[in-house]
């Protein structure tokens, strides 16, 4: 399993880009990149996931390096809403009979977070 490690903190002005760096050196081809965030009180939120390409959806960005041994989540305008532990997580996915991909490791095995205030 690749072990995945962040800054336990970042700061960022509000109304800027915030970029949250994630290294994960001994990801292997089939493990995913998953971006989960926890706002206090909470339960987790899905982010963003990739596997090779950089990704985009209405919440943030996920750039993926093209030896894939470090990503950065990219939140493009960041509020106060957006304070929240952010967990950066490797896993293996598979196919289930929908077509969906599901995740077989859970996201609470995460050792690292990065919490953004």
């Amino acid at each position: 399993d690749a072990k995945a490690t962040q800054p336990t903190s970042m700061d960022c002005a509000e109304g800027r880009a915030a970029n949250l760096p994630c290294n994960h050196s001994t990801i292997s081809g089939n493990e995913y990149i998953y971006w989960y965030r926890q706002i206090h009180s909470q339960g987790p939120q899905y982010v963003i996931h990739g596997l090779k390409n950089n990704e985009t959806n209405a919440m943030a960005s996920l750039i993926i390096t093209e030896d894939r041994k470090s990503s950065t989540l990219i939140l493009p305008h960041a509020t106060l809403r957006d304070t929240a532990v952010y967990y950066c997580i490797v896993r293996v996915a598979h196919w289930d009979r929908w077509g969906c991909t599901c995740a077989i490791s859970p996201w609470w095995q995460v050792r690292r977070r990065v919490a953004f205030i």
